[in-house]
């Protein structure tokens, strides 16, 4: 029987190419954890998908499944680990997470431990084991390894009045690729209300200084908006990556509006 033929071109990142070329990022986003969920997100006309083991109700094994379930289509996968904490990012990696989203990174000590878990050496200090990673890049151990460094999306979350004060150091590390902006909890870290829509002068003033310090660094930036409208005006307003609302949000909307269209038929009635 005649070997399998591989394919030693490693599968591209849909972030940092879109990115390279200046373009703006659509993501999806996962709370549920469901593979069946993620598959048919998957395969909508979103760059790339992000599985939240933060906040979503997603653990390891199931987070396996899904990455499984987004490679039957084009988006890139990405994760947000529930802390920076080395192990959860490397086997999320070795899973074949193709970029790590981190929360809560507030100092320069602490962007350098996040970006140096999604790095192999002398870069960075992640450990070699990417055993589903090398399936789903499409090329051989060698070719993810010599790689890898280059095609991993490493996405630190400012979200905090330290954050804020040490964005500078923060921004500066060398290969941090994009920041995302957590506007709530920032909001709450500087005392303001944390609605995601009439947002408060002193947080808009420190997305501004976070904007303009990412853009002096080269490095991308992000948000989470409620809605399609919502991330529409991020665009506007300068962002590199927009989210679109979650899957359960847009679920959530869209069930309210249906039944809406019942009920006020029913009162008619």
């Amino acid at each position: 029987m005649p070997a399998v033929e591989r394919n030693e071109a490693m599968r591209k990142n849909n972030a940092l190419e879109i990115w390279k070329d200046g373009g703006v990022v659509i993501n999806g986003w996962l709370h549920n954890p469901s593979s069946f969920s993620a598959e048919m997100m998957a395969h909508h006309d979103y760059d790339c998908l992000t599985i939240d083991l933060q906040h979503g109700m997603i653990d390891f094994q199931v987070a396996v499944t899904m990455l499984q379930a987004i490679s039957t289509a084009s988006p890139t996968p990405l994760a947000r680990v529930p802390h920076n904490d080395p192990a959860i990012i490397m086997k999320l990696l070795d899973a074949g997470a193709y970029g790590i989203i981190c929360p809560f990174v507030n100092t320069r000590e602490e962007c350098e431990r996040f970006v140096g878990a999604c790095r192999y050496p002398p870069h960075g200090y992640r450990s070699n084991g990417p055993h589903r990673a090398v399936l789903y890049s499409g090329g051989g151990w060698s070719d993810y390894t010599e790689h890898a460094n280059e095609m991993i999306a490493a996405i630190a979350m400012i979200e905090s009045s330290e954050g804020l004060e040490n964005v500078d150091a923060i921004l500066s590390v060398e290969g941090l690729n994009a920041v995302l902006i957590g506007t709530t909890d920032l909001a709450f870290s500087l005392g303001c209300s944390t609605t995601f829509g009439d947002i408060d002068p002193q947080v808009r003033d420190a997305i501004e200084v976070i904007m303009a310090t990412a853009k002096k660094y080269g490095c991308k930036v992000g948000t989470i908006s409620p809605d399609g409208l919502g991330a529409k005006r991020a665009v506007q307003n300068g962002f590199d990556m927009v989210t679109p609302g979650t899957e359960t949000s847009i679920m959530q909307a869209a069930v309210a509006g249906q039944i809406e269209i019942v009920r006020a038929g029913l009162n008619r009635a």
